[in-house]
């Protein structure tokens, strides 16, 4: 509405002075140009490309920004979140900022919070924002509208109004006020259990937001533009910001992160332009329009720029990334006894690209090597004392990274499990070691079968079980078959009742408790000590080492490459431990049945009954009238015709 006023008002102006004519056929036009990433995870560095050579990296970023701000020299460049965690930069996140600091040593205007700014929990980020206000370093604007700490927590209340977080704010370029505010969508919520924060429903937040806008930047009297820093997603040309440019008007462009999808060409939905450059610094997006108050917008330019090997690296960057890799070294690595660029081991096989991994259903041999690299750090941290696990599970979801062939540094280990913070407050999920009852590992299958197609990361990878599934069987009556494999290689049935020892990590173990509302309440899945009482804190069944320090997923993988030497062989192949057997079949879609096959089929037997019995009753009560039409037709002295 403030927008139509602005443009109405500008044509009154026009046509006071006696030029209407010309001003109607000239409309106010005017040219921006965004720059634009997300979902950049920490990316200081070049990291190998699946097709050779390399990609990404801060280093890269910051030249590529610099020509394109010298084409453009009115360009605002902006940050979708999950700045954060994705590589060891990570481990000084809460005490040095280094993500923030290098986003303003780009010359980033704004950014959002994504999930994995949280992953160090509320007071993680706290401290973030604290130690890059204290940098001194030029910093971008922070926008969040709809996701905040609650009263009670007044350390992350004060942490972020000491570094002016706010719903939105106003930049001015080249004579244009642009409109910029954050949301966190409802996906990505969920992906971070252990925020603390409070959220507004994403829709009603814009609304307000919006409004809000349309009211301050209209009182100043210059055209204007909105953008929403939305780390929500689309996906297949759907999602979360699909919908939100759909009910909600006045947003000229939303950058789209948290699904790491990448946009060959924008979406257009009524008058909303969705865009999104890929993940990991892999690209850099430029968006060159002209556009109108009225909402009419020509796309001069579109394009996605390759961070590669191409592009020069910054030396100013090289220098910061410098200072932050020696910090880590001294501050996180020696402590493990490790550093940066380590060899750990030699592989000789190329695992599944990270930009595909999970997409199908299927066994990863990198999936088996991280769960038998759980079971090897429990040995080795239980010692005379290990108590034999019986399965261990990662999910696709924590998976952030894959190797190449090659050799396989700390850091690249680090990369493949590069999530969280543990109890103790140090970076890295920590293992935890929890019982299952049989009956809820079989569960634990089905949600690998069915939940998948409709949550990718809810994909498992597994050691000391095997299972089989048909997946055109009906939903949550999957899995055929499923053993437990002993290291001997013996198979045994699951026994129902019987608890097992699971080990996993804490972000994933966390999951286990949205089981139940994915599944409809069908599938049930609940920790449980090795009494079979449910466990209410699993942070107290964190595995820790014999030094007491918790055992790190990632330094399980660290660790079990480094004793390995060379990756063994047995890791260049599929072992059988998920197979998939598509079938059409009817015996083997109908083949044993669980209760809620048999509550489905039964339901399905009583419709079909109740359809026959209705149509057999229709059928007798058409022929009942046939005959009675027949009779009163012969008593009019009628006789049927006889042919």
């Amino acid at each position: 509405m403030h927008r139509r006023l602005f443009a109405a008002a500008l044509t009154a102006s026009i046509c006071l002075t006696g030029l209407a004519a010309p001003a109607l056929a000239n409309a106010p036009t005017y040219e921006s140009t965004i720059l634009f990433t997300h979902d950049t995870h920490d990316h200081f560095l070049p990291a190998p490309a699946e097709e050779g050579g390399t990609y990404g990296g801060y280093t890269r970023l910051a030249s590529l920004l610099k020509e394109e701000r010298q084409a453009h020299p009115d360009a605002i460049t902006l940050d979708g979140g999950d700045f954060s965690m994705g590589s060891l930069f990570q481990t000084i996140y809460s005490t040095d900022a280094p993500e923030l600091r290098a986003l303003g040593a780009m010359g980033y205007d704004v950014t959002t919070f994504g999930n994995h700014e949280f992953d160090y929990r509320a007071e993680g980020l706290a401290d973030m924002l604290s130690a890059a206000r204290e940098s001194g370093d030029p910093l971008p604007a922070i926008v969040c509208a709809n996701y905040k700490p609650p009263e009670a927590d007044t350390r992350s209340r004060q942490a972020w109004e000491d570094y002016g977080v706010t719903d939105y704010t106003v930049i001015e370029r080249g004579g244009i006020n642009y409109g910029v505010f954050g949301l966190m969508g409802q996906d990505a919520d969920d992906c971070a259990p252990m925020s603390g924060m409070e959220m507004e429903p994403m829709i009603d937040a814009a609304k307000r937001t919006v409004a809000a806008m349309e009211e301050d930047l209209a009182a100043q009297n210059a055209p204007y533009f909105i953008i929403c820093l939305s780390h929500a997603g689309t996906e297949n040309g759907k999602g979360e910001d699909y919908e939100l440019a759909e009910k909600v008007d006045g947003i000229d462009m939303i950058l789209s992160g948290h699904t790491h999808t990448t946009l060959e060409e924008p979406i257009r939905v009524k008058d909303t332009l969705i865009v999104s450059a890929g993940p990991y610094t892999t690209n850099l997006g430029s968006l060159t329009l002209r556009w109108k108050p009225n909402g009419e917008k020509e796309i001069l330019d579109y394009r996605l720029i390759p961070v590669d090997d191409s592009a020069a690296e910054d030396p100013d960057m090289v220098k910061m990334a410098r200072v932050f890799k020696d910090k880590v070294g001294e501050n996180y690595l020696k402590d493990y006894g490790l550093t940066y660029d380590q060899v750990l081991a030699d592989n000789p096989y190329s695992f599944t690209p990270i930009s595909v991994f999970g997409d199908e259903q299927r066994e990863e041999p990198l999936g088996n090597l991280i769960a038998d690299s759980y079971v090897y750090a429990v040995k080795e941290a239980e010692g005379a004392d290990y108590v034999p696990v019986d399965f261990a599970v990662v999910a696709a979801g924590v998976i952030r990274a894959s190797f190449a062939q090659g050799n396989i540094t700390t850091a690249d280990a680090f990369n493949v499990s590069s999530l969280g913070v543990g109890a103790d407050g140090t970076p890295g999920y920590p293992l935890v070691s929890v019982w299952i009852y049989g009956r809820e590992l079989k569960d634990a299958f089905e949600v690998d079968a069915s939940v998948t197609p409709l949550m990718p990361a809810a994909q498992l990878y597994g050691a000391g079980m095997e299972w089989s599934f048909n997946p055109h069987r009906l939903i949550f009556n999957k899995v055929t078959d499923c053993a437990q494999v002993l290291e001997d290689g013996t198979r045994r049935p699951i026994e129902d009742d019987r608890l097992y020892r699971v080990v996993t990590g804490l972000y994933s173990g966390q999951m286990l408790g949205t089981v139940n509302g994915k599944s409809f309440g069908l599938l049930t899945i609940t920790p449980r000590d090795d009494r079979g009482e449910p466990v209410e804190d699993l942070e107290a069944f964190i595995v820790h080492g014999q030094n007491g320090a918790e055992v790190k997923e990632w330094y399980a993988l660290a660790s079990y490459l480094q004793s390995m030497g060379t990756v063994e062989a047995r890791y260049s192949n599929p072992e059988g431990r998920k197979t998939v057997v598509p079938s059409w079949n009817p015996a083997a879609l109908l083949s044993q049945p669980n209760g809620l096959a048999l509550a489905v089929y039964g339901g399905g037997l009583l419709v079909l009954l109740l359809v026959v019995v209705g149509t057999c009753r229709l059928a007798t009560r058409r022929r009942r009238r046939l005959r009675g039409s027949g009779r009163r037709s012969g008593s009019r002295g009628y006789r049927r015709y006889r042919g």
